[in-house]
């Protein structure tokens, strides 16, 4: 629990960070509505993709500052010496990257997808799919942040290596939303990117945890 509340504490103190994130979602989310034009049908039927593809991107900006501060600064060699299992501390840095980064955009969400004429249902859906799909982002995140860990053009190499793993989630949590318009059932769906959840809780901080002791190496 010490190093959620410490990432929560450091996240306050430069809610800058937050706010990039966060508008950075917005901003592109609201884009397309504009360029598009007030076509409705058109609006809904892209909105589901619109609203994953953002929020993909706009998690993926705050990954590398998942462990780079503590590694500059020479905290994650000392959470490596701890006593503590590194699994755990990383799977408490990516709930906390998740309650900074995702949270906001769960609860941005149902406002956004009012310019995209989505129903109230579908606007559900909508957020119940982000509220389990995007702490799956933080999780798979964090194991592209832990190998590309001090690495030059780090950003890069992390969009390379997570972006392809997002896909699983982006295409069920978009089509969550679809199926919901569509009339069919999306329970399967949801419970698809619930598994996703778990099986990255289990295995995405072991293998975040064994990239940093090689990155540290």
């Amino acid at each position: 629990m010490w190093i959620i509340k410490r990432d929560l504490l450091l996240a306050a103190r430069r809610q800058s960070d937050v706010l990039t994130t966060l508008f950075f979602f917005i901003i592109v989310v609201s884009l397309f509505p504009l360029s598009v034009g007030p076509e409705m049908n058109m609006l809904r039927t892209m909105a589901p993709g619109v609203v994953w593809v953002a929020a993909l991107l706009a998690s993926m900006l705050s990954l590398g500052r998942m462990f780079s501060n503590d590694y500059l600064d020479g905290t994650l060699e000392q959470m490596l010496l701890s006593p503590q299992s590194l699994s755990l501390l990383v799977l408490g840095k990516a709930f906390a990257h998740w309650l900074v980064t995702g949270v906001p955009l769960v609860l941005m969400a149902p406002v956004l997808g009012i310019q995209y004429d989505l129903p109230a249902e579908a606007l559900l859906v909508l957020t119940a799919a982000l509220l389990l799909g995007t702490p799956v982002l933080s999780l798979i995140g964090a194991i592209g942040a832990a190998l590309t860990l001090g690495l030059r053009g780090g950003g890069v190499l992390v969009s390379l290596l997570v972006l392809p793993l997002y896909i699983p989630v982006l295409i069920f949590g978009a089509g969550a939303v679809e199926a919901d318009m569509s009339g069919v059932g999306f329970d399967a769906h949801l419970s698809l990117i619930g598994a996703f959840l778990l099986v990255s809780a289990v295995f995405a901080p072991w293998a975040a945890a064994s990239a940093l002791r090689v990155s540290l190496e």
